[in-house]
């Protein structure tokens, strides 16, 4: 209902479809709240153990733990997925601030990561080599 209703007045605005606006308005409105980051993870804490930890609120569809490529060892975050929003809302009321495997764990909704590629980052990557001239940079 709120998506029609904010599709109809971006349509109205001079009779365009501002591209931007309606894009950004049609990703806002389906974005899922059905995803959790989990932030402040005892180095333990495996995906089996953050999944079993939010279990009881509800049906668990995914729970990840991040890992460093270079170390293989767990950044202290993962993210939980819940098959519905409800479950994911009371899970976040309830977890956040809680003790897990010995560590007070913060847990909010994800953000989505921003598309565009790897400028969307603030990068192009890592060379560093040339200053552009041809000339060695001197890094």
């Amino acid at each position: 209902m709120a998506f029609s209703s904010k599709l109809g007045s971006l349509l109205r605005l001079n009779g365009q479809i501002p591209a931007t606006s309606m894009l950004s308005s049609i990703r806002c409105m389906s974005s899922s709240t059905k995803k959790l980051f989990i932030g402040g993870l005892s180095y333990g804490t495996d995906d089996q153990t953050l999944k079993e930890a939010f279990s009881g609120f509800g049906d668990v569809t995914e729970a990840k733990i991040i890992i460093d490529r270079d170390t293989g060892r767990s950044r202290g975050f993962g993210f939980v997925n819940f098959a519905d929003d409800e479950s994911a809302s009371n899970a976040l009321s309830a977890m956040d601030g809680q003790e897990l495997n010995g560590r007070n764990i913060r847990v909010s909704y994800a953000n989505e990561r921003p598309s565009g590629g790897p400028r969307a980052y603030g990068g192009n990557g890592g060379f560093r080599g040339s200053d552009g001239f041809g000339r060695d940079a001197g890094y």
